[in-house]
This record gives C-alpha cells, sequence and structure tokens, in this order.
C-alpha cells in the first residue's frame, strides 16, 4: 500500500508553494539576527529581505527543530493511519536529523503499528531538494516507503553540490575564515568553491579569482563528474542573485545540452553562513 508521507525540512530550499504540489510536509529550522535574537521560521521573511538585511550587517544565526517539534508535527500523520519517511537535512550540518531519530524512536513505542523512516540525505540546500523531488517521483510511480528510503540512501553519495561563494565577509563573520583572509580575499577578487562531501559537511576546496571564472568553475564540475552530461536533473539555487543562476544554466545548456529543471533560491538556513551572492549546482554524479 503506497499510503506514506513524505517529509522534509526547510534545509531543501524548495519553496512551500512546490512542496504543496509535490505533496511533500516539512518543517522550519530557526533563524534569529544577532541584534535582536527573534525566533524566526523560513516563511517569516521574504527572502530579498532578508539578504538585504545580510548586506546592511545582520549576522543571522540558525537553530535545529527540536524533538518536540518533530513529535507535534509526525503525530497527527501517524493518527491518520499514515507512514512517514522523513528526508532530513544533513546530520553533518545540524542536530535536526537527530532530533526526527528520538521523536520517531518515542513515537514508534505509541504507534507500533505504524512506520517512521529517518534518512539522512547527507544533503543541503536543492541537493537535499533533489533527493525529495527524486523519492516524490518514486512513489508517484507507486515505490513503497522502503523502497524509496533505500533508494534515497542508495543515491545520496552520488548527489554532488559544488558552490560558489561570492563574498568572504559572510564566512568571516561565522568564524570559518579569518578578517585578513576575508579582506585579502575580497581586494583579490576570489570566490572560494566549496561542496559537501561524504560526511554531509562544507568543505573549501579552492578559491577562484573573478566571479567569471568561478561560475565557469561551476559547469568545468559538471561535466567532470556527471553520471551522463546530456541527460539528468539538474537544480540550483541562489542567494538573491538570479542573473549568476541564468548565466550558469546558459553555460550547462550550451556546453552539454542539459537544461536546469529547477531554479531556486538558498534559504535562510545555508544563507545565514554563506551570506547574499552564493550560488550552487547540484547533480547526480560518479561521486561527490
Amino acid at each position: 500500500m503506497n499510503n506514506f508521507a513524505i517529509y522534509t525540512d526547510s534545509g531543501c530550499d524548495i519553496a512551500p508553494q512546490l512542496l504543496a504540489e509535490w505533496d511533500v510536509l516539512w518543517s522550519s529550522l530557526i533563524f534569529y539576527f544577532a541584534d535582536d535574537e527573534i525566533e524566526h521560521t523560513s516563511t517569516d521573511i521574504d527572502t530579498k529581505t532578508f539578504y538585504n538585511r545580510m548586506r546592511e550587517g545582520g549576522m543571522a544565526k540558525t537553530a535545529a527543530i527540536s524533538i518536540g517539534a518533530f513529535e507535534d508535527a509526525f503525530e497527527p500523520l501517524l493518527q491518520e493511519g499514515k507512514d512517514i519517511l522523513y528526508l532530513s537535512f544533513s546530520s553533518g550540518l545540524s542536530t535536526t536529523c537527530n532530533s526526527a531519530t528520538i521523536a520517531a524512536r518515542q513515537l514508534a513505542m505509541q504507534y507500533p503499528e505504524r512506520k517512521i523512516i529517518v534518512v539522512d540525505t547527507l544533503a543541503a540546500s536543492a541537493g537535499q531538494g533533489l533527493l525529495v523531488y527524486f523519492a516524490k517521483e518514486m512513489r508517484r510511480e507507486g515505490a513503497s516507503i522502503e523502497e524509496v528510503a533505500k533508494r534515497i540512501e542508495e543515491m545520496r553519495l552520488n548527489l554532488c553540490h559544488w558552490v560558489m561563494v561570492d563574498d568572504l565577509e559572510y564566512l568571516k563573520r561565522g568564524g570559518r575564515i579569518s578578517p585578513t583572509l576575508a579582506f585579502l580575499g575580497n581586494a583579490l577578487g576570489l570566490k572560494p568553491q566549496i561542496h559537501v562531501d561524504n560526511e554531509g559537511k562544507l568543505i573549501n576546496v579552492d578559491k577562484i579569482r573573478g566571479k567569471k571564472k568561478a561560475i565557469a568553475a561551476l559547469a568545468d564540475k559538471y561535466g567532470e563528474l556527471a553520471l551522463t552530461p546530456s541527460e539528468g536533473t539538474v537544480f540550483i539555487s541562489h542567494a538573491d542573485c538570479e542573473e549568476d543562476a541564468v548565466t550558469l544554466a546558459g553555460i550547462l545548456q550550451e556546453r552539454y545540452g542539459i537544461a536546469v529543471q529547477l531554479t531556486t533560491y538558498i534559504g535562510t538556513v545555508i544563507g545565514a553562513h554563506t551570506g547574499p551572492g552564493t550560488m550552487a549546482l547540484f547533480f547526480l554524479g560518479k561521486e561527490r
């Protein structure tokens, strides 16, 4: 019986309206700005306003979803007789997956006839969103909850994340690089290239001089790693730099004949740490 809910969180950077079209439920991680510490969910402030506040000097911080919040979200579905497949934000970046696992374990004692499967996607932003997309497609085709969970676990380490950071100031604010390196890097026009490794953590890979070269380098990675460059599903996410996303999509189309299926905003979870101007490319590859 194909009666199960797919659940995710705001770490996937898929717009709520689109998740609703996909029949995917979700919960939001929390963010706040250090100067007022008012807690917000991902829908409280529109994305452009969020990034403009960062540009004006606001330091955004994030918090995981609590165990209790997951219990409150999952229990009504269990009471409706539905099983739950939760595809979580990477455990390498947040404790959200652990919270969901504990909540699922506690609810399993109350609802032993129901299934709650938690899958750590080891992914972030629209990389996580791409796995959610694949999951909803498999469910639509009639796969069981166990079959979908198994397939997502099999494919997650082939889910490539390649990220260009535009301004080193935001990595400095988060303590990821030194003030000296941020100053020199911005002065030289360096654009860090980051990817998500097999443990689901953000790793600095390279620093490329100039935005044009940095965008081209993302396309290079696609050609190097994609299973079949002329086929497949490709997502792009961006932090209020849509023109850069359009440029990258055009390069991919010209070089490889591949059309980007979805372009979406980088939300508050990743954006709080990488800042406006960040852009990321996601696709299935030979390896991460």
